[in-house]
């Protein structure tokens, strides 16, 4: 069975969701395998703990959240 891994900050269970379905989706499509045989593993990270450009995910959502609002 393919096993699909996606490791992340921490995401809202409607994005998990729409990554479970969407990841299987395009896989199978590409594939030709069908998407029932596909395991899908998202494994979160605590968004202090990541960090990108010197700055942690935390602070880069809550920076992007002020922009957008």
């Amino acid at each position: 069975m393919p096993f699909i891994a996606f490791e992340s900050g921490q995401l809202t269970a409607e994005v998990k969701k729409k990554l479970i379905e969407k990841l299987t989706d395009v896989s199978a499509e590409i594939t030709g395998i069908p998407k029932e045989l596909f395991i899908v593993s998202i494994r979160e990270q605590n968004d202090e703990n990541i960090a990108v450009g010197g700055k942690s995910v935390k602070t880069i959502k809550s920076e992007l959240a002020k922009k957008n609002n």
